[in-house]
């Protein structure tokens, strides 16, 4: 099936979870403390991590960021007895694909696992029309191949995500893209969840996109969002 990093310090729901998953075909690595979590990745190379918030030592949003830059397609999803809004949003900011609440059922985890798993393995290149070797608009210059987005003031490493979206609205200048298409097209459906996380990852573009105000990111209510570029 694949391999799962699997961070949870709570030894007896470590043992179950470890158990139930191997039983499935997964590949299981078991961490129970925060500080090791980077180290097992690098001698692991997880196929996707599946992350307890509350560590010892290290919490997992920070553990996540950090993953996420380190791999950027690396499916994560945060596991916690929070519920606040606040958390979940914490949470996609901090790099989670999903986010699923203390208690669950086994079932419900696999099932995310594996929609996200095929979701990766099925990943949608960034559009033909923006996936030059450049792409210029404003004062920025966006090199998708290289996840980067340059600014004469300014130098972004794009996560694989934020590349994506960026190169979708990028071959839309000046006109509309329906919300509902990115989130297929980028997330594989349209679930609250990722459309939660699509607000993240658009915040996060618009404050790249700052130092030239001719660029920006308008929402349509009701429809989805118009990439202005003012010449």
């Amino acid at each position: 099936m694949a391999r799962v990093l699997y961070v949870e310090d709570e030894p007896l729901l470590g043992k179950i979870v470890k158990e139930s998953l191997e039983s499935r075909g997964f590949e299981v690595e078991l961490i129970g403390d925060g500080a090791r979590v980077l180290g097992a990745f690098e001698a692991f190379a997880p196929e996707i991590c599946v992350l307890d918030v509350m560590l010892p030592n290290r919490d997992g949003f920070s553990l996540g960021k950090e993953l996420r830059e380190k791999a950027p397609q690396l499916p994560i999803i945060f596991l916690t007895a929070k519920t606040q809004t606040q958390d979940l949003l914490k949470g996609f900011e901090s790099g989670g694909n999903d986010y699923l609440k203390k208690p669950f059922s086994m079932e419900e985890l696999i099932v995310r696992m594996e929609n996200l798993l095929r979701m990766t393995r099925h990943q949608q290149p960034i559009p033909t029309d923006a996936k030059a070797s450049a792409v210029k608009f404003g004062a920025f210059t966006f090199y998708p191949q290289k996840y980067e987005l340059h600014h004469p003031h300014a130098q972004h490493s794009l996560s694989h995500r934020e590349a994506q979206l960026l190169g979708i609205l990028a071959s839309h200048q000046n006109g509309a893209v329906k919300r509902k298409d990115i989130l297929l097209e980028v997330w594989g459906d349209d679930s609250f969840f990722n459309s939660r996380n699509l607000d993240v990852y658009i915040a996060k573009l618009r404050d790249y996109l700052k130092p030239d105000d001719r660029v920006r990111i308008i929402t349509l209510k009701g429809v989805g969002y118009h990439f202005m570029v003012e010449e």
